[in-house]
């Protein structure tokens, strides 16, 4: 059995995380115990989500412990098992498989999947945790109305790709909100969006302005920031904005702050911050409706991969700067 390797995490970051915060580590696989399973991870999905948990303090989830693999999803295949539902050469999904090759695996936490009409990887991506985050968001909390306009802030990050062509689904509008002109392009040029404003353009707010002439009924927000605050402004009456995250203020550079309260007031607004985890019973009809797009070539996507395990701490600090192009993985073989 060749060697485990990945990486743990070193020191909590003090301010933006380093490379230095993670450490490379090489040991044996070991054997699975009494109803375990061995499973090699072919793909690693990098999200922002594990940045929040590399702190100490409160979170809705644990703390990413010292010294221990890096959380984080995995699609892979089994290697050896000691549980009868699962056997050699079954395609798993995990989510905590972690930043490395091999993982020993409780059978209760992986999902069986079928690769043969979509990629593997995609289990991961718009078909796992981030394709559900997606269409909660989109169906328990902003549920849009045909007519509407809805806003989406990382447009083509692996959530909001998802989340664009839901809303269109819906007969509503979508607009989004990218790093760039080749993202906003790709935001309307084969995601659907009918229309996607740069952040980093200086006369942001003005195109906002244009692409939401009726203003905004909702708002996926995945960034926060100042594009967050200038959307705000834009909400119609009755709004609803669903907080999925919050990665401007992840590293600590810019804190989102709503620095005016009278317009959720004035406008009566509904904002709700969610954790897709606790939407459990949502799962089994979102990946349903979520593999049927894609098998069907309805649901569109697009990965940036980084090859090999030995390239993760690099992938996900660049995704957390926005230099990734849609959903940031990691082919591990």
């Amino acid at each position: 059995m060749p060697l485990n390797k990945g990486f743990v995490l070193a020191s909590r970051p003090q301010g933006a995380a380093t490379e230095d915060n993670f450490r490379f580590f090489e040991r044996e696989i070991g054997e699975p115990g009494p109803g375990q399973v061995l499973v090699r991870n072919l793909w690693l999905s990098l999200d922002p989500y594990m940045r929040g948990r590399m702190d100490e303090g409160k979170s809705y989830a644990g703390n990413q412990a010292l010294d221990e693999p890096m959380i984080g999803g995995t699609a892979g295949e089994v290697v050896s098992s000691n549980d009868p539902n699962f056997k050699p050469g079954d395609k798993v999904v995990s989510n905590n498989g972690g930043w490395q090759l091999y993982s020993i695996q409780n059978p209760a936490l992986l999902r069986k999947v079928d690769d043969s009409k979509v990629p593997l990887q995609a289990f991961v991506g718009p078909l796992g945790m981030p394709g559900v985050t997606a269409w909660v968001g989109v169906n328990r909390i902003i549920m849009p109305k045909a007519g509407e306009t809805v806003v989406c802030s990382a447009a083509t990050g692996a959530v909001g790709t998802v989340v664009g062509q839901l809303v269109k689904a819906k007969g509503a509008r979508a607009v989004g909100i990218a790093g760039g002109p080749e993202k906003c392009k790709f935001a309307v040029e084969e995601l659907g969006y009918d229309a996607c404003v740069d952040h980093r353009a200086p006369d942001f707010k003005d195109q906002l302005n244009a692409a939401t002439p009726n203003g905004v009924d909702g708002l996926f927000e995945n960034v926060g920031g100042q594009p967050f605050a200038r959307t705000m402004a834009q909400m119609n009456d009755f709004g609803r904005i669903a907080i999925c995250g919050l990665i401007a203020s992840y590293e600590g550079a810019e804190k989102t702050t709503l620095s005016d309260m009278r317009i959720m007031l004035v406008r009566r607004l509904k904002m709700q911050g969610f954790i897709v985890s606790e939407f459990l019973s949502d799962w089994p009809t979102a990946l349903t409706e979520l593999v049927t797009l894609a098998s069907t070539g309805k649901l569109k996507w697009r990965e940036t991969i980084a090859e090999g395990v030995e390239k993760a701490p690099s992938a996900f600090l660049g995704m957390l700067k926005g230099k990734n192009f849609g959903k940031q993985l990691v082919k591990l073989f």
